[in-house]
């Protein structure tokens, strides 16, 4: 089982690389490079991207993750999901990263 879980911890530590690098959006939002959030998920303080993925296309059955990035927003550790509907919706979902909690889920502009 441990094997099997590297191609999915990788898949996710890539995908969280690649989101850190997109430009900023939101003035009051930094986004977090790869390295800052590894060093805050090996620490404990904030939780498994996975875990905020299957959340949120478990809210959305069918529907297709397009973008996932960590930010900090007015010194709250966010990860914000855009999903893609099976109603071909775009939805935007923000979790807490420390404990999980839904902040927002609201349809893309």
């Amino acid at each position: 089982m441990i094997a099997s879980k590297r191609p999915c911890e990788r898949f996710v530590y890539c995908l969280l690389a690649t989101c850190a690098v997109m430009a900023c959006t939101v003035c009051a939002a930094r986004d977090l490079d790869q390295d800052e959030a590894l060093r805050l998920r090996q620490q404990g303080v904030i939780l498994p991207l996975e875990q905020f993925i299957e959340q949120a296309l478990g809210r959305y059955p069918g529907s297709k993750l397009l973008e996932a990035e960590l930010e900090e927003k007015h010194d709250v550790l966010i990860y914000e999901i855009e999903l893609l509907t099976s109603d071909h919706v775009v939805r935007e979902l923000k979790f807490d990263a420390r404990d999980s909690r839904l902040l927002e889920d609201k349809e893309d502009d």
